[in-house]
């Protein structure tokens, strides 16, 4: 029986019997863990509501078996809050349903229970911080995280050389199987013309030229989400639920 303490994100919750919950979030020492938080339904819950998706918490855990990952869901025996995210993404229909893709897209990226996933997490909080704070469209925070995400899971997009031969860009073409832009030569069937205002948005999204990326006009950012999204569904092989409610 050993008892952990980490800081960490929720993700999803889950009903329990009748006042229990099963919490999954995503921390920073332990990657994707689930939980048990008793009583957390019930109206004199002490920490009821610091456990809801978009909060970030500082969570003790208490393991049955010593460790996270096991047949005994460890439970949550402290929680403090962080930083209450939710508060300024759940009244905001266009902020909500981009967090709630956020959220579904780092629990994704995370599937192995207990394994570390830092840089996962530090780039969850600080979207979700940018979120909160209204600095930014709210498509466009989405976006920027998504390019991301597939990043440090190893999938990075090219908006400008080749993905295939390394040509120097501009390059006109994309292609979502091929990694992203692609030269004249190397275009697979299939691939797409974007405007070139499209590609110069998405990678001042990947690289974080908040200047540029708040210029764009809104076709390109329409049509730029619209290639994140491919882009995405193919390296996870099916597509977000939540990404249908965002607001194209």
């Amino acid at each position: 029986m050993t008892l952990f303490r980490d800081e960490g994100v929720v993700l999803r919750t889950q009903k329990l019997g009748e006042a229990d919950r099963i919490i999954t979030m995503l921390t920073r020492g332990h990657g994707r863990v689930r939980a048990v938080a008793r009583g957390v339904r019930r109206t004199k819950s002490k920490f009821g509501a610091r456990l809801e998706p978009f909060s970030h918490v500082d969570v003790q855990f208490f393991s049955r078996g010593g460790d996270l990952v096991g047949r005994h869901l460890p439970l949550c025996t402290q929680v403090e809050t962080l930083a209450p995210y939710g508060r300024g993404i759940v009244d905001d229909y266009d902020r909500y349903t981009a967090g709630t893709a956020m959220l579904e897209t780092a629990e994704r990226f995370t599937e192995n229970e207990g394994e570390p996933a830092v840089q996962q997490y530090l780039l969850l909080v600080g979207a979700l911080r940018t979120l909160a704070s209204a600095t930014h469209a709210p498509r466009l925070v989405l976006d920027a995280f998504l390019l991301r995400s597939l990043a440090v899971a190893g999938f990075s997009a090219s908006f400008e050389d080749c993905a295939r031969c390394g040509l120097p860009g501009p390059n006109r073409f994309f292609s979502v199987s091929s990694g992203g832009a692609v030269c004249f030569d190397c275009r697979p069937p299939g691939s797409v013309v974007p405007a070139p205002q499209t590609m110069q948005l998405l990678s001042a999204l990947l690289t974080g030229d908040w200047a540029a990326a708040d210029a764009a006009e809104p076709r390109y950012c329409r049509e730029g989400s619209g290639l994140v999204a491919a882009y995405l569904q193919w390296h996870l092989e099916r597509g977000l639920r939540s990404l249908r409610y965002v607001e194209k």
